[in-house]
């Protein structure tokens, strides 16, 4: 049984004829940017073979197809998080499924901690590089050559003819975009103070529980990446604010109301390129 064929059968049931050019994965409190598609079919997660519902509060555990800007995108609003149990597989799924619809960029978004006072919540950074220290990697076990190569590179995980675009897009609209690197926890545990100041010296400048997985899969499949995270707190030991799942998804508001403004603007400017 191919469960990605599995899939793609019951999502063509609901669009036989759609085809994406634009991915978008939506964070913590981030749905809202899916608001803004035309035309759209919206499939819960549970009703695709290899998937289920998420049960974190702000992630609606829907696959939307629609239009932005006029350009076909497949939005995931809401993501699968390995501290939930998810499974590897079901992530891999999810990703490859964005492929299987014709897309061939992906752009991922996240709420985030910020590991530097002079990046506060409701700044967006680009995501320009990542560390993990998740447990394990999406990619082990036996390769499909037919979906990718065995080993893949992530020098240019987030690509940087992506990034040099999303820039200049950001100061078009005269939104502030800084660049910063993006550290993948487990979770769902917060972290402790000392391991923020661990992952300073390390190089991070944003934490958080996502990300990484999904863009190792996304290059695997060829897909080209872009991040943006939409920063919800400061990291703890920074603040005197408790962190909360509530005061993210509060504070996720203020950064998807500039990635509104930015998203349209960088899928109509990919649709633009030629691949």
């Amino acid at each position: 049984m191919n469960t990605l064929q599995d899939a793609m059968a019951v999502i063509r049931k609901y669009a036989p004829d759609f085809n994406a050019k634009v991915g978008i994965i939506l964070g913590s409190g981030l749905g809202s940017v899916a608001e803004q598609l035309t035309h759209a079919i919206a499939i819960p997660y549970q009703a695709i073979p290899g998937l289920h519902s998420g049960d974190v509060h702000g992630h609606a555990s829907l696959l939307v197809m629609g239009y932005l800007n006029d350009i076909p995108v497949v939005c995931l609003k809401g993501r699968l998080h390995l501290y939930e149990g998810v499974s590897y597989e079901a992530i891999r799924n999810l990703i490859r499924i964005v492929k299987q619809l014709g897309a061939h960029t992906l752009m991922v978004t996240a709420a985030v901690g910020s590991l530097h006072e002079e990046t506060p919540p409701g700044e967006v950074v680009m995501i320009n590089d990542h560390i993990s220290i998740q447990p394990g990697n999406p990619l082990v076990g036996p390769n499909d050559e037919s979906i990718g190569p065995r080993f893949v590179s992530l020098e240019d995980a987030y690509d940087p003819a992506l990034r040099e675009m999303l820039a200049k897009i950001a100061e078009r609209l005269n939104i502030h975009l800084t660049e910063g690197v993006y550290l993948s926890v487990l979770g769902p545990s917060f972290e402790t103070p000392a391991e923020i100041r661990a992952y300073k010296k390390w190089g991070a400048d944003l934490v958080g529980m996502s990300v990484v997985s999904e863009v190792i899969v996304a290059r695997h499949c060829g897909l080209r990446v872009a991040g943006l995270a939409a920063v919800t707190n400061l990291a703890v030991g920074l603040s005197l604010e408790k962190i909360t799942h509530e005061v993210t998804l509060a504070n996720a508001e203020m950064g998807a109301r500039k990635l509104i403004k930015i998203i349209p603007e960088f899928v109509k400017a990919v649709a633009s390129e030629s691949f």
